[in-house]
C-alpha cells in the first residue's frame, strides 16, 4: 500500500479539534510509518508527525500512537524515550516491546522509581545484565519478581546474590529464583540456607521442638540439598561455593563427611584444601597417597573431628575400589560398600566410638532427596 500521507495531513492533524479524529490519523501513522514504498521525503513527513502527536495534549491520541508504534523498528529514538515517560497507557506498550529503547534508556526508566513502568521493563525479552542489575538494585518487589521470572532474561551471578541480599524475606523473589533453569550452585546453596533457616523457626513457633532438636533437622536437611546440587557443578564453580560456604562458617565436618560417603569425592576434596588452606593439586595428591600418614597429616590440618578418619579412610578406599556414574542405583550400591566397610574396621574400636561412628552413618549416609 502506497503512503497516503499528506501536507494536508499535518494541516488537518495541526487544525483538527477532535481527539478521536487525531487517535485515528495516529493510528495511521503507526501504519504507514513502516511502509516500505516510503520515499525519503514520506517517511521524513511521517516522522514529523509522530513528533507532532506525541505532543498531543489528549491522551487518547498518545495511546493510540504507542499502541501502534511499539513494534516500529522506524520510530524515531527521541519518540521513543518521549512517550517512555509519558503516563503508564502511553509509556507501558512501548517500554514493553520497543526496540528502539537502549539499555541507557531503559536504565534511565528503572531509576525514575515508577513501579509499573519497572515491571514492564522486567518482562521485556533476552534482557541484558546491565539492565538486570538496575532493577535489582533500585526496582520494587514486583518489578524484581517479574525479572526472575523471565527465562529470557540475562542476569548475573552478582545480580542473583544481590537480590537475596535484598529480598531474603521474600518467598514470591526467593519462589521465582528458585525456578530459573540454571541458578549458580553459590545462589541455589544461600536460598537453600534461607528456607532451611525459616524451616527451623516453623519447627520452633508451631511444633514445640526445642531449638537443638530444629537446628539438628535442619542443618541434615540444608546438608543434603547442598550435597544433592553440586554434582551438576564444574570445578571453578564448585570452589566458588565452597569458599562461599567456609566463609560464612557452612562448611561443617559434617557436610563434608556426607559429600564422600555419597560419592562426591570433589566435594571432599576441595572443601579439605579450603579448610586446610593449600592448593588443591597438593590436596589430592595427599589424599589418595597410599601411605598413612599423608591424609592424616592434611586431615589433621583442615581440623576436621578425629573421629570420623575411620570413615573417610573406608570412604576413600571403597571410592578407589568402585565406579560411580551419575546414577542414583550406583550412588546407592556406593552408600552400601561404605556402611560394611565401616562396619568392618569397626571390629578393632572401642564400644564407645563405634557408637558415635554409627550415629553419624545414620546421620550422613541417608539417601539425598531428588
Amino acid at each position: 500500500m502506497h503512503v497516503t500521507l499528506t501536507q494536508d495531513d499535518v494541516k488537518k492533524l495541526l487544525a483538527e479539534p477532535s481527539p478521536a479524529i487525531r487517535a485515528d490519523l495516529a493510528s495511521k501513522v503507526g501504519v504507514e510509518i513502516e511502509n516500505p514504498d516510503l520515499s525519503e521525503t514520506e517517511a521524513e513527513l511521517a516522522q514529523d508527525i509522530v513528533r507532532i502527536m506525541a505532543r498531543d495534549v489528549e491522551a487518547s491520541v498518545r495511546t493510540a500512537l504507542a499502541q501502534n508504534l511499539r513494534h516500529a523498528p522506524h520510530l524515531p529514538h527521541d519518540v521513543a524515550v518521549k512517550l517512555a515517560h509519558d503516563i503508564e497507557s502511553v509509556a507501558l506498550p512501548i517500554l514493553e516491546s520497543s526496540t528502539v529503547l537502549t539499555d541507557a534508556d531503559l536504565i534511565e526508566i528503572v531509576q525514575s522509581g515508577v513501579p509499573a513502568k519497572q515491571e514492564v521493563v522486567a518482562g521485556r525479552e533476552n534482557l541484558s545484565e546491565n539492565v538486570a542489575d538496575e532493577i535489582v538494585t533500585t526496582g520494587v518487589e514486583k518489578a524484581v519478581a517479574r525479572l526472575m521470572d523471565n527465562a529470557t532474561a540475562h542476569i548475573s551471578e552478582q545480580s542473583l546474590n544481590k537480590a537475596v541480599d535484598r529480598f531474603s524475606s521474600s518467598d514470591v523473589i526467593k519462589e521465582k529464583m528458585a525456578m530459573r533453569s540454571v541458578l549458580p550452585p553459590t545462589v541455589t546453596e544461600r536460598l537453600v540456607t534461607l528456607v532451611a533457616d525459616n524451616m527451623r523457626e516453623y519447627l520452633i513457633s508451631h511444633h514445640q521442638v526445642s531449638p537443638t532438636i530444629a537446628s539438628d533437622i535442619v542443618l541434615q536437611s540444608r546438608e543434603r540439598a547442598v550435597v544433592g546440587l553440586t554434582g551438576r557443578s564444574n570445578i571453578e564453580e564448585l570452589e566458588k561455593l565452597i569458599v562461599q560456604m567456609h566463609t560464612n562458617k557452612r562448611l561443617t565436618p559434617s557436610i563434608v563427611l556426607r559429600a564422600l560417603c555419597t560419592g562426591d569425592i570433589s566435594f571432599f576434596e576441595v572443601s579439605i584444601s579450603v579448610m586446610a588452606g593449600i592448593p588443591l593439586i597438593n590436596a589430592r595428591i595427599l589424599i589418595h597417597d597410599a601411605g598413612q600418614l599423608g591424609l592424616k597429616s592434611l586431615y589433621d590440618r583442615a581440623g576436621m573431628p578425629a573421629e570420623f578418619l575411620p570413615i573417610v579412610r573406608a570412604a576413600i578406599e571403597v571410592l578407589n575400589e568402585t565406579e560411580i556414574d551419575a546414577g542414583e542405583e550406583s550412588r546407592e550400591r556406593y552408600r552400601a560398600i561404605v556402611i560394611e566397610r565401616i562396619l568392618t574396621q569397626c571390629e578393632d574400636m572401642d564400644e564407645e566410638n563405634v557408637d558415635y561412628l554409627l550415629k553419624k552413618l545414620g546421620d550422613v549416609l541417608k539417601p539425598v532427596e531428588a
